[in-house]
């Protein structure tokens, strides 16, 4: 069992109809049709919306999405067409919102690795695969792969858990030739990312991306980029100036609430299916601290 520690009641506004409420976003739709997409200060680890949020996280991972489909848009066109804050809305809204299109979304999450850790080093150790993709004897927590490589995974429901599926099950789903177009974009715009974030003294270990079509439109090659992009909640950043394979890196990421609830302090039995506990302030305030830094680093501009 897991799924919302405390589900959050929707924020109504007028104007706006309440569609979903997700791990961390909130998504309405407007009345041109467009949805309304909210970041919440909401954190998830382990499948569970933990009970305590972390200041100012929503509006990071706004702000850094944004600065990330700047970058991006010769790659791939992206959904987003303003950050205006609905008429009638909450003064906690600014900065937290993107106005985008209204896409058919593919049920695929668009993994890209470049380094071997998390699930894909559980798999390997067990297959010496990764999605079904051979890999070198000898990797280790950490180690760099000998090129990125496109690992996609199921959309889970909150509660529910992404399970990483091969590229044949991609193509099964959606066709070919989207699949085709899905791992070629995802690894364009992965290496591109990388690159960014390697000269900034990150190391963009894995990321994923979600991707959609214009309503009636089938055609691949129209895909557009979708949700968020390139954040310390998709992504594993680490500090290249530390990397060290055979080890746990340290992290800009979640990684830090995920080390936390898993160790002694926490109390926290991951398999007995209870809620996880609230985070201690010391921990709220390290993880903001992180988020913040990847914000800054990556994108060059102070934060706030």
């Amino acid at each position: 069992m897991s799924g919302f520690a405390e589900k959050p009641e929707p924020v109504q506004v007028p104007g706006l109809v309440h569609l979903h409420t997700g791990k961390v976003r909130d998504l309405y739709r407007n009345g041109d049709g467009d949805l309304v997409m909210v970041a919440s200060d909401r954190i998830s680890a382990y499948d569970w919306v933990l009970p305590t949020e972390i200041p100012d996280k929503g509006r990071v991972l706004t702000q850094l999405s944004l600065w990330w489909f700047d970058q991006l848009t010769d790659l791939v066109p992206h959904h987003v067409l303003s950050t205006d804050v609905p008429p009638g809305a909450p003064a906690d809204w600014a900065g937290r919102v993107t106005v985008c299109r209204s896409l058919d979304m593919l049920p695929v999450e668009c993994v890209a690795r470049g380094y071997l850790t998390g699930s894909g080093l559980v798999e390997y150790r067990e297959t010496r695969t990764v999605c079904g993709l051979a890999l070198p004897a000898g990797l280790e927590d950490g180690s760099e792969l000998p090129a990125p490589i496109f690992t996609p995974a199921t959309k889970a429901e909150v509660g529910e858990h992404d399970e990483n599926v091969s590229y044949e099950e991609v193509a099964r789903r959606v066709g070919a030739e989207t699949a085709t177009q899905l791992r070629q974009t995802t690894l364009a715009v992965y290496s591109r990312a990388r690159e960014v974030a390697l000269r900034r003294g990150i190391v963009l270990a894995d990321t994923k991306f979600e991707f959609g079509l214009p309503a009636g439109e089938t055609d691949p090659e129209s895909l557009v980029l979708a949700d968020e992009v390139l954040t310390p909640d998709s992504s594993r950043f680490w500090p290249a100036d530390v990397w060290q394979p055979g080890r746990a890196q340290p992290s800009y990421d979640k990684q830090f609430v995920r080390d936390w609830l898993t160790g002694p302090e926490s109390g926290w039995d991951r398999g007995a299916g209870t809620p996880p506990p609230p985070l201690p302030q010391k921990i709220v305030e390290q993880t903001r601290e992180k988020y913040v830094e990847a914000y800054e680093l990556l994108t060059g501009t102070p934060w706030g």
